[in-house]
């Protein structure tokens, strides 16, 4: 789910932790590398991410040395989109990547082979919504026949749920009009009138209606996409055979930090670090869920829905992408 200009916060994130930054855009998250885990096969990690609050857990880790504790030394890396951040897990630039559910279905489904290494999101109350502005005359989902929506992905998450909570509403889901602009952009496409209404994610909703004072249009989050999971990580299927036991130490330290999440006293102070908001707009954000087991029953919501609207061809069996001791659990 790229961000793209949010790169930015990198920086701010480094002078929050004490990192330097390298030429390369990433930044170098030390660990210990601790002698008491010695059968850790790869114990630095190169990690992508997006500055959204789906990895607050993620830094809650580093923060607090989760990753550190367990062996592991952790590079983060700025992803630019959840395509080309899959593409570096094929070319050994990232071991883990983050994205959406969808996007690594798809890639799966393409032949990919990936291992799911963790849920890092799943939806709340307008963690992600249909975002419009009072003079474009949108009040209410069913009142346009063919609306324009921007989404920050072709084929993506934003499609997936748009689609379903407009068909919900009456909405033919063919006469929907996608268009593709980063989340960054957003605002300025809905001044411009060039769109209806914008499928957003926080903190994208919270910043449009400081900003424009923006409404939201409806929640994506509703019916058949309440609670939907969205954000996980992934690595390649063959990088995580060759390295069972570091991938185990890389879950554990995750599920500990998404644990903490469920406190969002924790998650909106970490925002602060990384996603580009003051205290004030992070107090303001919507939170959604930080789940702390890889559930096959869960994710395969999203893969059904995927094959029901188009996107998947086939049936994709999500408990076939678990890490293999949780294949059967």
């Amino acid at each position: 789910m790229a961000i793209g200009a949010v790169r930015r916060t990198a920086v701010a994130l480094a002078g929050a932790l004490g990192l330097v930054a390298s030429a390369a855009g990433c930044s170098m998250l030390p660990g210990s590398g601790s002698s008491s885990s010695p059968n850790l096969e790869h114990p630095s990690l190169r990690v992508g991410y997006e500055a959204q609050v789906d990895v607050a857990p993620l830094y809650m880790a580093v923060k607090n040395n989760l990753f550190d504790n367990a062996g592991l030394k952790i590079e983060l890396v700025q992803e630019n989109n959840d395509q080309d951040a899959i593409k570096q897990l094929q070319g050994g630039q990232l071991d883990i990547a983050f994205a959406t559910h969808v996007s690594f279905f798809k890639a799966e489904a393409g032949g990919a082979q990936l291992e799911l290494q963790g849920e890092a999101y799943q939806a709340g109350t307008n963690t992600m919504a249909l975002v419009t502005l009072p003079s474009l005359g949108y009040n209410n989902p069913s009142s346009k026949k063919d609306p324009k929506i921007a989404v920050n992905a072709e084929n993506d998450l934003g499609v997936l749920t748009t689609k379903s909570v407009l068909d919900t509403a009456g909405v033919q889901q063919n006469k929907i009009q996608f268009s593709t602009v980063p989340f960054n952009d957003m605002i300025t496409a809905l001044q411009n009138r060039t769109v209806d209404a914008a499928w957003m994610v926080e903190p994208f909703i919270t910043k449009a209606q400081q900003q424009l004072g923006a409404t939201i249009l409806t929640d994506a989050a509703r019916g058949a996409t309440q609670e939907f999971p969205m954000t996980g990580y992934a690595s390649s299927k063959k990088f995580a055979d060759a390295n069972p036991n570091t991938m185990a130490a890389f879950r554990k330290a995750l599920q500990q930090a998404q644990e903490q999440a469920s406190d969002r006293l924790k998650v909106q102070s970490v925002l602060k670090d990384y996603a580009g908001v003051d205290a004030g707009t992070a107090d303001l954000i919507s939170v959604g869920n930080f789940p702390t087991t890889l559930n096959a029953v869960r994710l395969q919501r999203v893969a059904d829905m995927m094959e029901t609207s188009g996107m998947l061809q086939n049936r994709l069996d999500a408990q076939s992408m678990l890490p293999p001791s949780q294949q059967n659990s």
